[in-house]
């Protein structure tokens, strides 16, 4: 029965996503694909960047970190907020001051076209392997429920479902990303409240009899301040916080294409701050969700004895489909995993068509809207086989030491984005753009070596702070490739 009851909740979810997507998509030229046709209100790109950090495998994974790292993520959210108000007040008007259409055409206009397709290329390395491992993760959880119980084989699983992606976002482009993300926040928020209620009701709770065991379990610990060498250092989480949603957000095409829908810089501050603001309560829920889950998990003696073989992962779909909670709390975690999973995959493949087709292709400057429209529409073919093949191939090869690699890469590529805009923004001097690549390459190669000598000479693991030494490495090298600055460039 399970199998039939998950795949009609996703059939149910995709019928909705259809509609959604049909009516946003409705009249759309190539200006509202791919930049949404600049007419998006504030609020409802607000609303959109709520969910859209929130991928498959943040849904799954937030609640379960509470075993281990309790509520330590909420430090990092925290330096999330700081980190808005830098997009939003520093990038944003630059971004709208260029009539950006991808955020890596700052990159043409500051230093030329060499260092333009550097930052597009790093930029399309990472968002696929980062999409595609996160849809692939979320796949194999939809094989072990659904797809492997009915017979259906896990390629027929992955073509099927980037294939319905392709068809929603295929007309609308970033009009229909915004309009799917709303969908997408506002079903997220819906399932963890409501899973909140009936996993607190399950345990006789009442609203002040859940906060006050929230409070107490030692899960919901939320400040750590007592040891700098642990990665749950207050420190540590705050600055990370910061500059990772700088690079991983104000810095990609992906995240930023909502919130260059606005029609203006002040509108898209607007959102952006408040999208920012309001995720640190939606983490907050997802943290919240997951103490009340750890409670339920040890008074029903669902967690083994030895938690060191226990995947934390696995603790909401396992509470969730207990033979002990209500049919609706399984299709609850249902529709906030699919609603997260295909919304993120579908904006990661709009981002990538944008990017490919403006960056790379340049094919805007033609002036041709019948010949762009079809090179777009080619690209996002192109874009979509690309990303289902790759998450065949990790089902070829799965296991964790090479997921755990395309994460490392994933991280490792964003540092030269970092490093270009820093000195960007902040540098004078133009460089000399041919040599740009070489820079972009030998950052995060220099950063591993780096990696590698602390480990080895001091036993210290780089975290969060390889971004940085990443962005620094590439400002460096930048630096050596300086020549007189034309004014005509300055940012």
């Amino acid at each position: 029965m399970t199998p039939w009851i998950v795949l009609g909740t996703i059939a149910c979810y995709f019928v909705l996503l259809f509609m959604v997507s049909w009516a946003a998509s409705r009249r759309a030229d190539s200006d509202a694909t791919l930049t949404g046709g600049r007419q998006a209100p504030w609020f409802i790109v607000a609303i959109a960047m709520i969910g859209a950090p929130i991928s498959g495998v943040t849904f799954v994974s937030v609640p379960g970190m509470v075993l281990g790292k309790g509520f330590s993520y909420l430090q990092m959210a925290l330096g999330f907020i700081v980190g808005y108000f830098v997009i939003a007040y520093v990038l944003i008007p630059l971004f709208y001051r260029r009539n950006l259409i991808s955020i890596y055409g700052y990159l043409e206009q500051r230093f030329g076209a060499t260092t333009h397709k550097s930052g597009a290329w790093f930029f399309f390395i990472s968002k696929m392997l980062g999409a595609a491992v996160r849809f692939y993760v979320v796949c194999v959880t939809l094989q072990l429920l659904v797809f492997a119980p009915l017979g259906i084989p896990f390629v027929f699983n992955v073509v099927a479902t980037i294939a319905l992606i392709f068809l929603y976002t295929l007309q609308g482009g970033v009009k229909t990303v915004i309009w799917t993300d709303t969908l997408k926040s506002f079903c997220l928020i819906m399932s963890v409240v409501l899973c909140i209620f009936f996993i607190a009701k399950g345990l006789g709770y009442d609203f002040a009899q859940m906060c006050k065991a929230v409070a107490a379990d030692d899960t919901s610990r939320m400040f750590f301040f007592d040891n700098p060498k642990e990665g749950t250092y207050f420190w540590k989480q705050f600055v990370a916080g910061v500059f990772m949603v700088i690079a991983t957000t104000g810095l990609d095409q992906d995240m930023m294409q909502r919130t260059l829908a606005s029609p203006n810089a002040k509108e898209s501050q607007k959102g952006l701050v408040v999208s920012g603001v309001t995720q640190f309560f939606v983490i907050a829920l997802f943290l919240i969700l997951g103490t009340l889950l750890a409670i339920y998990a040890r008074q029903n003696a669902m967690l083994p004895a030895d938690m060191s073989a226990f995947k934390s992962d696995e603790l909401f779909g396992m509470v969730a489909w207990s033979d002990k909670m209500p049919v609706v709390v399984g299709v609850l975690f249902v529709v906030g995993l699919v609603s997260a999973a295909y919304s993120a995959a579908g904006s990661a493949l709009t981002s990538l068509t944008t990017s490919f087709t403006v960056d790379i292709l340049g094919a805007n400057r033609a002036g041709n809207e019948a010949r762009l429209g079809r090179t777009r529409k080619l690209v996002h073919v192109a874009m979509a086989v690309c990303m289902g093949a790759v998450i065949i191939v990790f089902y070829a090869i799965s296991n964790s030491d090479a997921i755990s690699a395309v994460y490392v890469l994933a991280s490792y590529t964003y540092g030269p984005i970092l490093g270009l805009f820093a000195f960007g923004m902040l540098c004078k001097k133009a460089v000399r753009d041919r040599w740009v690549p070489l820079v972009c390459i030998g950052a995060p190669v220099l950063s591993f070596l780096v990696q590698q000598w602390l480990l080895a000479q001091w036993g210290y693991t780089l975290g969060f702070e390889l971004l940085l030494l990443n962005a620094l490495l590439t400002v460096g090298g930048l630096l050596l490739l300086a020549r007189p600055r034309d004014k005509a460039q300055s940012a």
